[in-house]
């Protein structure tokens, strides 16, 4: 520091600390974790297949098994404008099991997880949603959050979440989830394929 002025060293003094501050933050932040990130596309640091499974509360018979329902009216627009009627501005409120297999929970069986969140109708001439909502793990195997953030572009076969956090055993997880529908009944059942691909890991 020779040859600076007193106020200069001075200044340069805080920003040395500050940075020595914010590392130690972001150390602590990781909780002593290792962070790994994937170069590849092909080779996630951790992976798994689900099955998510939205039952549609009816508003007739199905209460006792129902896990999600309706918290808005679609829009004039939806119903008035487009003869097809597609739900926009619908947003539903879900609380869904998540499975390692097909099948849904048997009775007194818990999910791998839940799915907690929503999705709205936000296409105003076909059907498309988008989705906010988190995995909840509470078992033995996992424990903690993943959350996902995206379009669901209901024409195509597979469409992508993004991965945007996570706590717990996912602590700031970042990655993909493919989706794929994989059986329905009507419009009071689906179930999706879930593909999830972290990119990002603290281990």
């Amino acid at each position: 520091m020779q040859g600076l002025s007193a106020s200069s060293k001075m200044s340069l003094t805080i920003l040395v600390v500050v940075f020595l501050l914010s590392l130690a933050s972001v150390a602590g932040a990781a909780h002593g974790r290792r962070r790994l990130v994937s170069d590849s596309e092909d080779e996630p640091c951790n992976k798994m297949t689900l099955y998510y499974h939205d039952i549609l509360y009816n508003g007739v018979n199905n209460t006792a098994n129902a896990t999600s329902a309706a918290s808005t009216k679609p829009t004039a627009l939806s119903t008035t404008h487009w003869k097809n009627g597609t739900y926009f501005g619908t947003l539903v409120t879900f609380d869904d099991p998540m499975t390692a297999g097909k099948a849904l929970p048997a009775a007194g069986e818990k999910p791998v997880a839940r799915a907690q969140g929503f999705y709205l109708y936000d296409k105003q001439e076909s059907y498309n949603s988008w989705f906010g909502f988190s995995l909840v793990f509470n078992s033995t195997a996992h424990k903690g959050t993943i959350n996902l953030l995206g379009a669901d572009l209901m024409d195509q076969k597979t469409r992508d979440l993004s991965i945007v956090g996570g706590t717990g055993d996912f602590f700031m997880t970042r990655g993909i989830a493919t989706l794929q529908l994989d059986a329905y009944e009507g419009t009071v059942y689906f179930r999706l394929k879930m593909d999830i691909k972290l990119y990002e890991c603290y281990v």
